[in-house]
């Protein structure tokens, strides 16, 4: 794609966000624009999955930690501090540490990308396990009690920086939540030109290689994986808005859909995922209204049809698509004469560049 046509897709593309971002609340319900805020946060989720795996090599079962980590810190941190502006800050930094943590043993430790996955799902699986049984009076973080399976119900929603008396309304955190996901997405594709960037592609790549030209690896993949963490944390500080935390952020099914929606989207780029993810949540809701269908049956077939036939993901086929229909047709040659034709008329066919270019093989196959 020339640069001209780059251009002119980033400004079509920046000006269907904006509009989408300041038109929606103005056409659709209030019911509706909560949910839409919810597969919103979502997308940021899979935003996250999409720059650690897509681009870092690292596929993560535990990307829900972060982003369970970070609806719970924010809910405890807001009600102990009557305030939501340091809990939004604890909220994205506490999931970020985390990661760092858990991916210093992981990367500096050598481990490979099987135990990887593993040890991030059974991560996963222990906070479940620790929430859910953090039922009773006893089960407190100052003020605020973890309720165990019930979750926080009560938790307080976004309020101006220092200012606990202007809470934002649903129709605020819809443009924050969609801003913040246009920001997120911009701000992932200009992390991937610079230096950082290249250096975990080509460790993606091949990892050997870079590490021979002198790179540390373990310090670009903690690198990526902790900012992948700080940005789960984000979508789990939008999610516990829109709904309530509980331990079913820790769940298996998150973990699993939101590696779905990136497959489908397409492994290898931010824009197909957060369209997968939102297009296969819309897909799922509608499919929820249905009696005698289990939606995540469907999610299943959907993944495998993915898997088989397009493995690819949506994004990479549609660009390939438009790619063939935007090149040139070549004009056909015509086909070169017999050479019975041209000695009649008294004309010797010249050597072609496929008979010269075999001339110099055979003389050198013929050397000893």
């Amino acid at each position: 794609m020339t640069a001209p046509l780059k251009a002119v897709g980033w400004v079509a593309g920046l000006a269907l966000s904006v509009a989408a971002v300041f038109g929606l609340p103005h056409v659709l319900e209030l019911f509706t624009l909560i949910n839409a805020t919810i597969y919103v946060s979502m997308a940021i989720l899979t935003l996250s999955l999409a720059l650690i795996w897509g681009y870092g090599g690292i596929l993560c079962f535990g990307q829900a930690a972060f982003f369970g980590l970070g609806g719970y810190t924010y809910a405890i941190c807001a009600i102990n501090f009557g305030d939501s502006t340091w809990a939004i800050v604890l909220a994205m930094v506490l999931p970020a540490l985390v990661a760092a943590l858990v991916g210093y043993f992981i990367f500096w430790g050598r481990i490979g990308d099987v135990y990887l996955g593993v040890i991030t799902l059974t991560m996963t699986l222990i906070f479940l396990k620790f929430f859910n049984a953090t039922a009773g009076d006893a089960y407190k973080i100052g003020r605020a009690a973890l309720g165990g399976f019930n979750g926080i119900p009560s938790t307080p929603p976004l309020n101006l920086p220092w200012d606990v008396g202007t809470q934002l309304a649903p129709e605020d955190i819809w443009y924050i939540a969609a801003s913040l996901l246009v920001i997120l997405y911009a701000g992932s594709r200009w992390l991937l030109t610079t230096a950082f960037g290249r250096v975990v592609v080509s460790i993606r790549e091949n990892e050997k290689r870079s590490e021979l030209l002198g790179y540390d690896v373990r310090r670009y993949k903690l690198g990526i994986f902790t900012i992948g963490g700080a940005i789960a944390g984000m979508a789990g500080i939008l999610f516990a808005n829109c709904v309530f935390v509980s331990p079913t952020m820790f769940s298996l099914f998150y973990n699993a859909q939101v590696i779905i929606w990136v497959t489908v989207g397409g492994l290898g780029t931010l824009l197909g995922p957060i369209a997968g993810s939102i297009a296969l949540q819309m897909i799922v809701a509608k499919l929820g209204t249905l009696q005698g269908l289990d939606p995540n049956v469907v999610l299943g077939a959907i993944l495998i049809v993915f898997v088989l036939l397009v493995p690819k993901g949506l994004q990479p086929v549609l660009q390939d698509w438009w790619d063939r229909l935007r090149e040139p047709r070549q004009p056909a040659m015509p086909a070169p004469a017999p050479a019975s034709t041209l000695r009649s008329a008294g004309i010797e066919r010249p050597l072609t560049s496929a008979t010269t270019a075999h001339q110099p093989a055979a003389n050198a196959a013929s050397r000893p």
